[in-house]
């Protein structure tokens, strides 16, 4: 069991249906990234940007970019993630990968798929759950547009810590920065959103925020606008769980299935 969890999360520019050109530039960050640093996170489609073009761009779980993530988690000794577009089964998934130091794979396939850009009409619906557990701590995955479904996200199975990734963009960014406050509170979880900076090649700005709540909404790491930065954080377990007893509100949630 690890009690603290040291985590960064990469706000960087993605270039255009370029996964070599995002690969070598996360690079630059990742040699020089903090040493006891435990999870880094990369933003949604960190090889591409948030293309449709996914018979174009599309690898698949053995391909470049796992290779590359693999290595790198081994090398730095971290858990490393972000989402990817994946083939798999004749089919294409927005896909939040992540790897550890021992090339375990874990991964969750986005479930709100964004209607608005049509993304429905290219991804696959994701069903699995994005839970999984990493030195001692449970974790769970979700990408961009699943932000604004909290009963997707609601804390049913008693998870510590809430991953987003995100290509969110500039002219809705208020209701980023509220919705991730809002997962933290009413989950009473530790909660991680990374966004991307700059222009896409739909012309779409990107403003960053990437910000780490603790469980009581309290921001951890400043949101920062427009820059190329890694935001780093210190999580405490014993921490959170001492306050889930001393405010134990998941006691009283609702139940329901999802299907």
């Amino acid at each position: 069991m690890n009690s603290k969890l040291r985590i960064t999360a990469l706000q960087i520019p993605l270039f255009w249906e370029d996964a070599d050109k995002n690969r070598d530039y996360i690079e630059n960050h990742l040699n020089v990234i903090d040493k006891d640093t435990d999870i880094i996170l990369l933003p949604e489609m960190f090889t591409t940007g948030f293309t449709m073009n996914a018979k174009q761009v599309a690898e698949s779980m053995e391909g470049a970019s796992v290779i590359w993530m693999k290595s790198w988690a081994k090398k730095l000794e971290v858990l490393l993630g972000g989402s990817l577009v994946i083939k798999e089964d004749g089919k294409f998934y927005n896909r939040f990968v992540m790897v550890d130091f021992k090339g375990i794979v874990t991964y969750y396939d986005k479930r709100h798929t964004f209607t608005l850009a049509g993304e429905d009409k290219i991804y696959e619906s994701g069903t699995n759950s994005g839970l999984f557990e990493y030195q001692g701590w449970k974790i769970c995955l979700r990408i961009c547009y699943d932000l604004r479904f909290p009963v997707w996200s609601r804390n049913t199975e008693d998870y510590d810590l809430l991953l987003f990734v995100a290509n969110w963009p500039m002219h809705r960014i208020n209701a980023w920065d509220t919705l991730l406050k809002a997962r933290a509170i009413e989950n009473i979880c530790y909660v991680v959103g990374v966004n991307r900076i700059g222009t896409d090649g739909e012309d779409i700005n990107y403003s960053g925020h990437s910000a780490i709540f603790d469980p009581l909404g309290n921001s951890l790491a400043s949101n920062s606008y427009l820059k190329d930065i890694a935001i780093k954080a210190e999580l405490n377990y014993k921490e959170l769980q001492l306050l889930r007893k001393k405010l134990p509100f998941l006691d009283d949630r609702d139940s329901f299935e999802i299907y």
